[in-house]
């Protein structure tokens, strides 16, 4: 265990590991020497988060925020009690994978499983159990509810999937007990960010298209408002010096007369990298298209962490 590295323990859509090298060749350089705190208001799978975790040995403290209840019960779980969690997740697997391939049959068993997760009435271990057990068994790692908060993903074609994976389960463990875990409104963050901070967010994307929305992430919409308002808040940053990345879609390759990140970023730093696309359940209008890599500073060299 001692040289295992944590990394996302959830498969997710929009996940960040696509965009490490990008986001690496865009970091201010003096993080690689000096003691700082990384603060990620938008935690999701926590690609970056491990990233950091794992490559920056001078990151003394670390902040993750989410708004999602269900996803930081999980991570505080995992923080906390990671035997315990193993122990309901070999449970899961072993009575997932033991079904029959009949199809309804492993969807009935999904769909109680969802039932239960969606009454929230479970301890918070299987709580995060249930969980991680949807997440690894649903359609493309999506999480989607409704109006009512309710978990709605259908189940995916995954014959046995990995329920379990208790050697990385351990290693994320041992990684968030430098990490303060948060759950609520993004702009809470800035009380626990001590200085020097860098900042990473990945709000929910901006949609390129009234179908393509996927940031039905909460029961509450992020709109162009909350983009703006997001904007707002690092204007904050700004001001009292704290260095931030924020990542986004880039409407303005969908549509060239479209500049609403141009606009409300005019005085920051606007990057435009390739990312792949893959959660389009039409697989021909999957692929590369460009997101944006927005900073409060001048790019630098690209840092070699090797």
């Amino acid at each position: 265990m001692e040289n295992k590295k944590a990394k996302p323990f959830l498969k997710w859509a929009g996940g960040k590991t696509q965009l490490i090298t990008d986001i690496e060749k865009v970091l201010p350089k003096k993080f690689m020497n000096k003691k700082f705190t990384f603060v990620e208001p938008f935690v999701g799978s926590g690609a970056i988060l491990f990233w950091i975790l794992n490559n920056f040995p001078k990151v003394e403290k670390a902040v993750i925020n989410d708004i999602n209840a269900d996803l930081t019960n999980v991570y505080k779980i995992i923080a906390s009690n990671p035997i315990e969690l193993i122990s309901v997740l070999k449970d899961f697997q072993e009575e997932y994978h033991s079904i029959d391939l009949e199809v309804e049959n492993k969807r009935e068993y999904y769909t109680q499983k969802r039932t239960l997760f969606n009454t929230r009435s479970a301890d918070k271990v299987t709580q995060a159990a249930l969980f991680i057990f949807l997440n690894r068994t649903c359609f493309n790692g999506l999480f989607r509810v409704n109006k009512s908060n309710g978990f709605n993903v259908p189940i995916g074609s995954y014959k046995k999937p990995m329920i379990c994976d208790a050697e990385n389960i351990f290693a994320v463990s041992e990684a968030l007990q430098k990490v303060e875990i948060l759950t609520g409104d993004y702009q809470q963050t800035l009380l626990y960010a001590e200085k020097p901070a860098l900042f990473y967010f990945d709000p929910p994307y901006k949609p390129l298209s009234k179908t393509s929305s996927f940031n039905t992430y909460s029961k509450d919409e992020f709109d162009d408002k909350e983009q703006i308002r997001l904007r707002d808040f690092c204007k904050t940053l700004n001001t009292l010096e704290h260095n931030w990345i924020l990542s986004n879609s880039d409407v303005k390759g969908k549509d060239m007369d479209d500049n609403f990140f141009d606009d409300i970023y005019d005085e920051f730093h606007i990057n435009r990298v390739f990312a792949r696309r893959s959660i389009n359940a039409n697989a021909e209008k999957r692929g590369k298209l460009t997101e944006l890599l927005i900073t409060n500073y001048k790019n630098e060299q690209t840092l070699s962490i090797a």
